[in-house]
């Protein structure tokens, strides 16, 4: 496979039926940049400003995502008075998926299949029931 470098230049790519396995994209501005119909199986991507990211008809079995939020102290845009937006998930299967050691201050969840989801060991449905029972 040819390697080709774009290295400290302003370019706009339109990149078609390409197979471009095992590049690296490292210190460069991607806004607006489209992804569509592409297979993105194995990326990694590390110390992004990601707001505003939609992903869309993504299947995403196995995906690992941790460390989201706010740079941490330490970190060279560290604020400690910023405040990130919220997340929003929408119409998604997260069945079986775990969420460790997460902020979920005012987390709002609403029409959702709660069947075996259990907080801190215990069920939501159970939790539920003894509210309405009250």
């Amino acid at each position: 496979m040819e390697l080709i470098e774009i290295i400290n230049t302003a370019k706009q790519l339109n990149v078609y039926e390409a197979r471009m396995e095992n590049s690296t994209i490292r210190m460069s501005c991607i806004n607006g940049l489209t992804m569509d119909d592409v297979s993105a199986t194995n990326v990694k991507i590390s110390d992004a400003n990601l707001s505003d990211l939609e992903i869309n008809g993504a299947q995403m079995g196995g995906a690992y995502i941790h460390n989201i939020g706010m740079p941490p102290k330490g970190h060279p845009y560290y604020d400690a008075n910023a405040m990130h937006r919220p997340l929003k998930f929408d119409n998604c299967d997260l069945n079986d998926s775990t969420i460790t050691d997460c902020n979920l201050n005012g987390v709002n969840i609403s029409n959702c299949n709660l069947t075996g989801m259990s907080i801190n060991g215990i069920l939501v449905e159970d939790l539920l029931q003894a509210y309405k029972d009250k």
